[in-house]
């Protein structure tokens, strides 16, 4: 069967998105289906061991395993993939407030490319050395010194002002991810901010609004995301993830690191006094080695040390944030980390906020390209990034489209006003050609056209 290019499918284009994160490195293909929905094409997944706390560290292994999980996912999806979007997390990553301003020449409605063109100027920002623009997100907008306005688009005004939030990474990790997906044969779309694309997963508008922390606990870091009144108030990336327990397992255990996240998958729990005394796990010793017995109790003390650890760090940044006392909807975890068992009961008793797990389910189509075994798997909260992507695929594409009308329809009545000037410039060129040349011909008796010619 022949592959179908992205590029073929006018109505509903097909969107990618790639997820290179810690511990997997997860290719993703779909298109919008409906309002709202995702219809799920096909997934590819490759371990990921390159990449270190978000960051790219190794890039011939990074590459090798973009490839592996492109290759699944064209594969199932019979999609030949060359666009994709891609996720960018890691301790690098900074966020600022500033503050942009545009005055217009007239008292027209403000429309997209008023907002384009704000976000635009907010893109020439100077920032410290090394340091690049990711995203730069409208939060309040304030036309004619009127201030709160969430949706401008439409509005009448000359003055428009806006509050942005920007997030900005490392240069040189920026480009090595870049560089990762060129060397893959792959060119990239966009970069989304991952616990961006995972709110847009796990995440409803009513959440957001009410106020909601969105904390995406991976392998390698621990991202959070802060939203109020439906705009994103606080982002921060933790560099502590499930990776640095199974790492306090093997040295606490003494067992091989492949057999500590066997424990913590199977075993784990967050919150210790939740087990009992008297269960024990018997882990294989290495080469003929005699087993090793260890208490599930134990195992979950280690366990729970970290995440408490964890936890205060997201907690540190709910109360920076300003925000503590607005999160009507609490706390939302998703990732890997995630499917830790009695996670929530810890997050609760350290904040004292409700919590629950993000599944990035609601957002999914059902699909006949994937089996039901496939899809169940990918409802579970280690996905929730990789929909995300595609979700934010689906979005930066609407947006584009909609500007791009805007620009059209905008550019009809210019090009209009510009013929009729152009027609009106010629009619009196005409006129005063015309008098010129009788002028010329009753003074000197010469022909107009003669004369020019001559001349």
């Amino acid at each position: 069967m022949k592959p179908r290019s992205a590029e073929n499918e006018k109505e509903n284009p097909i969107i990618v998105g790639l997820d290179i994160g810690t511990t997997k490195i997860c290719v993703t293909v779909g298109r919008r289906s409906g309002t709202n929905k995702i219809e799920l094409l096909g997934v590819g997944k490759a371990e990921s061991s390159g990449v270190n706390r978000g960051v790219v560290a190794n890039i011939q292994k990074t590459v090798s395993s973009i490839r592996e999980a492109v290759s699944i996912a064209e594969s199932q999806s019979n999609v030949d993939i060359k666009v994709v979007n891609v996720g960018i997390a890691g301790q690098h990553i900074k966020s600022i407030q500033h503050r942009g301003i545009l005055t217009k020449r007239d008292d027209d409605e403000v429309g997209r490319v008023d907002v384009e063109q704000l976000i635009s100027d907010m893109y020439k920002l100077v920032l410290p050395p090394g340091e690049e623009i990711i995203h730069v997100l409208p939060q309040e907008f304030t036309i004619d010194n009127e201030p709160g306005i969430k949706e401008p688009i439409g509005m009448a005004g000359r003055r428009v002002e806006a509050n942005f939030h920007i997030i900005s990474g490392r240069v040189t990790d920026i480009r090595n991810i870049k560089r990762c997906v060129d060397n893959a044969d792959l060119e990239v779309s966009s970069l989304v901010l991952e616990p961006l694309a995972s709110s847009e997963a796990v995440l409803d508008e009513e959440e957001k609004t009410a106020g909601v922390v969105l904390v995406d606990i991976g392998g390698g870091t621990t991202d959070v995301a802060i939203f109020h009144e439906g705009i994103i108030r606080h982002t921060a990336v933790i560099p502590l993830g499930g990776n640095i327990v199974t790492e306090d397992i093997k040295q606490g255990c003494s067992v091989l690191r492949n057999q500590a996240e066997q424990l913590k998958v199977r075993y784990g729990s967050a919150l210790a006094d939740e087990n009992k005394d008297n269960e024990v796990i018997c882990v294989p010793g290495i080469r003929g080695r005699e087993s090793k017995e260890i208490s599930v109790k134990n195992l979950a003390y280690i366990i729970q040390a970290r995440m408490e650890e964890i936890i205060e760090h997201v907690y540190y940044e709910i109360k920076s944030s300003g925000y503590e006392d607005k999160l009507i909807a609490g706390i939302v975890i998703t990732g890997g980390g995630a499917q830790l068992k009695h996670l929530v009961q810890l997050v609760e008793y350290i904040t004292g906020i409700d919590c629950r797990i993000g599944y990035p389910n609601e957002y999914l189509a059902k699909t006949e390209m994937l089996n039901k075994q496939a899809l169940e798997e990918l409802k579970s909260p280690m996905y929730a990034t990789s929909i995300g992507l595609l979700i934010k695929g689906v979005q930066t594409m609407e947006d584009d489209e909609a500007t791009q009308e805007e620009k059209v329809s905008k550019r009809k009545p210019e090009e209009e006003k510009v013929a009729k000037i152009v027609k009106e410039k010629d009619k009196k060129e005409s006129w005063f050609t015309k008098i010129l040349s009788d002028f010329i011909k009753d003074d000197t008796g010469i022909d107009d056209d003669s004369f020019i010619g001559k001349r």
